[in-house]
């Protein structure tokens, strides 16, 4: 899904929005005008505080438990089969081959794992000589996400699609608390689950928290990456320090307004909770929620299905004991950024090594970042490219352009 979820499900009708101003900026970026309404913080803190903290103090122990699940099954209308019976309803839109299975790894957790293979390609030639292509999906998504590119971009090799460690279908371990283990332990997962798979290189290619994860594998294992793409990145920007009281702009920047007292405070409360926390907590509401706020999936692949089967993919994806949510938390500040900003370690790629940062024309993700890596990289292939009419969602909003922007990427590996 979307890196900010939690975020989008208040703020979702301004992420879109043209010439709108937004107040508060970041990689969360918000308008609090929606929200201006006294009574309406106290409602919203008193829900914060009274109920989900009474459910959150639950999560956290069966997080930290071996299997006890309370009286959170009953709360909440999901399950793991249901999320099975989700994703295989989406699946089934797939033309080419598809072999989906978990793929076990050294300390037994297991990563649910597609391979899409044309099989028409494959009468005439050999695709698995080619490169393949392996996608990382962004926060709180799934392979699923991907059903309108896998059939597109596996026409003349191998893709492979996984759910992060923490994610989808995949195993739920307990993550660090510390950003750099938390980040480490992702690390880990994808370099023994290529081991395990005998992958030797790939053209590596990751959305949001995927593409931070994915510039993150790429400087520890270089020799194992061919060519990195990046759609819409998360956490490479560093965190802009706030100007001192009373001291001026320089140039002709216009200095906006900050965030009033109580939005500061409803943010320092809703830091105290993992992101996608008011899902679970909203118990059998946690689906129309979804629905609600998130409508705009349905929009997405309203080609593909005409009911709520993205949106009830989402809530199952990250309904679930949270635990690669856990690890993000770890990985981030407040309003979402990186404690670790990637812009200071991207000089740390190979020369070598070609990169791509794809953005959405229209999405909250700064693609002045692009540039930036540009300049820190030097003379080594960097290159940006911004697709119209696109949001954070580029693979879903515009996934023609996507799909062949990407292919022609591959076709320069091989």
């Amino acid at each position: 899904m979307d890196l900010h979820l939690a975020n989008e499900i208040n703020h979702h009708q301004m992420e879109d929005s043209v010439g709108e101003e937004k107040v508060c900026k970041g990689p969360l970026s918000w308008d609090y005008k929606y929200v201006t309404s006294p009574w309406l913080l106290g409602l919203l803190c008193s829900l914060l505080t009274c109920t989900m903290t009474a459910r959150m103090q639950d999560e956290n122990e069966l997080e930290q438990s071996s299997g006890s699940w309370s009286w959170w099954p009953s709360w909440r209308p999901t399950s793991m089969s249901l999320l099975k019976s989700a994703e295989a309803k989406i699946l089934a839109c797939i033309q080419n081959e598809v072999w989906s299975r978990f793929v076990t790894l050294p300390n037994q957790n297991r990563i649910w794992t597609l391979t899409v293979t044309n099989r028409t390609a494959r009468k005439l030639s050999d695709p698995a000589s080619q490169t393949p292509l392996v996608m990382v999906h962004g926060f709180g998504g799934g392979v699923g996400l991907w059903i309108r590119n896998l059939d597109y971009l596996s026409r003349s090799r191998p893709v492979y699609a996984f759910d992060l460690l923490g994610f989808g279908r995949s195993s739920r371990p307990t993550f660090p608390t510390d950003a750099s283990s938390a980040e480490e332990q992702f690390i880990s997962s994808i370099e023994q689950w290529r081991q395990t798979l005998g992958l030797e290189r790939m053209i590596l290619l990751g959305h949001s928290l995927g593409g931070y994860l994915a510039t993150s594998y790429s400087i520890q294992y270089p020799e194992r990456v061919s060519h990195l793409i990046l759609v819409d990145p998360w956490g490479f920007p560093e965190r802009p320090q706030p100007h001192p009281e009373g001291s001026s702009s320089q140039g002709s920047e216009v200095k906006r307004p900050g965030p009033p007292r109580w939005v500061k405070a409803l943010a320092s409360v809703v830091t105290l909770f993992n992101p996608l926390a008011i899902i679970r907590a909203a118990g059998p509401w946690g689906p129309g929620l979804v629905n609600r706020f998130r409508s705009d999936f349905k929009y997405k692949f309203e080609d593909l299905f005409d009911d709520n089967t993205m949106t009830e993919y989402i809530y199952h994806c990250n309904a679930q004991t949270p635990s690669g949510e856990v690890g993000f938390r770890a990985m981030s500040e407040s309003l979402g950024w990186a404690k670790r900003p990637m812009v200071q370690r991207v000089n740390l790629l190979p020369p070598s090594m070609p990169v791509t940062m794809l953005y959405g024309a229209r999405s909250w993700v700064d693609s002045s970042t692009g540039k930036h890596v540009i300049q820190i990289r030097g003379k080594s292939h960097t290159r940006v490219e911004l697709i119209d009419d696109a949001s954070h969602h580029v693979y879903a909003d515009q996934p023609e352009e996507f799909n062949i922007v990407v292919e022609n990427i591959c076709n320069t590996v091989d």
